[in-house]
């Protein structure tokens, strides 16, 4: 379904567009004259460099689109881009992009967070844009820690972990970001690794293509204050054993081909992987993204464990539904018609001193 379509069949035929009308573009033509400051090793770099590849297939022009990033290591990013960006302020960025996103639809809008900017001082900011499906593309980069601040616990840090800020250990019980997603209502909800490129890349297009919110977490490693934090996962020797990649039509499953496991749904509506060659067919867990209700792929989001015993990629929702902007546009182009046109000083006039004004002696 295009664009266009998608519109029509919300009622908003007629809403402004963001066309792809740039000439050929290379990962050149998007790499800012910044020097790229941030750790030996970290994860950023990887990222940064994935970013600037992909966005020339948008196809769109450089001041079509812009990155609002808030406080953070990752929140550098806009000067890296050659591209319209801004390094707002501590976990408001979803707030800015959604101004943005509403006053001008011919800007494709991006945000990069990470996790202790996006869900701590940012955390209703950012539910709030995913419940309202701003038409926003969100990279949440996800190390653990807070890395600029120099090494205290975040919202995602584990059970346990000892930090600056946590001596004896963290007491909190972390946030998971798809979890949260997913029950904040994200129209279209992913993850993936910095060190797995081709999934990243895939992942990236289809959070582009998105027409809402799109929310991308990303596992990205932070050499210095919290190092091999998914190291579990990154050695090629346990990945097959532990990650879980989620494919759309295709039964859940993890492990190599000799020891496969596939997700089954027991009689009491519980999630269990079991060996495949023990399983029955009929009680497969079958992934299906596209599904509108999310509680299947909530129930996905959680099959992890602190040990990373099964750590589920990919996309795991990915729907359509009514976005904010297109929708606040379509009320303002009616209010218009209604009245013959854009609004006059004298309109703002009468509606600032309207009944429920009153003076104060």
């Amino acid at each position: 379904m295009t664009i266009t379509d998608h519109l029509a069949r919300h009622g908003l035929a007629g809403v402004p567009l963001l066309e792809a009308d740039a000439p050929k573009q290379t990962k050149k033509d998007f790499t800012s004259d910044q020097e790229v400051r941030w750790c030996p090793g970290c994860g950023d770099y990887v990222i940064l460099a994935a970013v600037q590849s992909f966005l020339p297939e948008l196809g769109l022009k450089r001041e079509n689109i812009t990155f609002v990033s808030g406080i953070g290591c990752s929140s550098r990013f806009p000067y890296y881009l050659n591209t319209f960006g801004m390094h707002s302020i501590h976990g408001r960025a979803p707030t800015i992009a959604t101004g943005l996103a509403t006053s001008r639809p011919d800007q494709s809008v991006w945000v990069v967070t990470g996790d202790g900017d996006a869900l701590s001082i940012g955390g209703n900011h950012l539910i709030h844009a995913m419940r309202r499906n701003v038409n926003l593309t969100i990279l949440l980069f996800n190390n653990q820690i807070y890395g600029l601040t120099k090494g205290q616990y975040s919202p995602t840090s584990k059970v346990g972990q000892v930090t600056k800020s946590s001596p004896m250990g963290a007491v909190d019980q972390p946030f998971n970001p798809v979890s949260l997603a997913l029950g904040a209502e994200a129209s279209f909800v992913g993850r993936v690794m910095e060190s797995d490129r081709p999934s990243m890349m895939a992942t990236l297009r289809a959070a582009a293509e998105h027409r809402g919110t799109a929310l991308v977490e990303i596992y990205q490693n932070c050499p210095i204050f919290n190092d091999g934090a998914f190291e579990k996962i990154k050695d090629r020797s346990e990945q097959e054993a532990r990650l879980v990649r989620l494919e759309a039509g295709q039964p859940v499953r993890v492990g190599a081909e000799d020891a496969r496991r596939v997700l089954v749904r027991t009689p009491g509506g519980a999630l269990e992987f079991v060996p495949e060659d023990q399983a029955d067919p009929t009680a497969y867990v079958v992934h299906d993204p596209y599904a509108e209700d999310p509680s299947q792929a909530f129930a996905l989001s959680r099959l992890d464990s602190p040990e990373m015993t099964s750590v589920p990629v990919g996309i795991f929702r990915q729907v359509e539904r009514p976005t904010y902007d297109d929708q606040v546009r379509a009320q303002v182009a009616g209010a218009q018609d209604a009245a013959g046109g854009p609004a006059t000083d004298a309109d703002l006039a009468a509606l600032l001193r309207g009944k429920d004004t009153w003076t104060v002696a």
